[in-house]
């Protein structure tokens, strides 16, 4: 889910979605109107999930989508390889997600662990 806010009205630490792609603002530099134009907003964002660097300039009256970031925790059910299943605490759904080494470590079958979703996206938060 996604909602539309103006381009002026974003803060650091807040959200957006550019390329299809949900991202955390890292800094936003906004210039003073000129002219023949309106002030422009430079916004440097680093994507959740896939981590690139990202630079966004446009109009600050410009709407724009801000993503909704929602913070979950789940259970870990099986670990199979790289494939982990995990169980979400409130929803009772299972899905699966495909984790590195250095997160292998951090879990185990049965703990809980904290998992971030946004744009039918899954990622865990450790």
């Amino acid at each position: 889910m996604k909602e539309q806010t103006e381009v002026g009205k974003l803060r650091e630490g807040r959200y957006v979605v550019v390329d299809d792609e949900p991202c955390k603002i890292q800094s936003i530099s906004i210039s003073k109107p000129g002219k023949h134009g309106s002030a422009k907003a430079r916004l440097d964002v680093v994507g959740i999930f896939d981590g690139m660097k990202r630079s966004v300039v446009s109009p600050v009256s410009q709407k724009i989508y801000a993503p909704i970031v929602e913070r979950k925790s789940a259970q870990v059910i099986t670990i199979a390889a790289n494939t982990v299943q995990f169980m979400d605490m409130k929803e009772f759904t299972n899905f699966e997600l495909t984790l590195d080494d250095d997160q292998l470590s951090h879990i185990e079958p049965g703990k809980e662990v904290p998992y971030i979703e946004s744009l039918g996206k899954r990622k865990l938060d450790i």
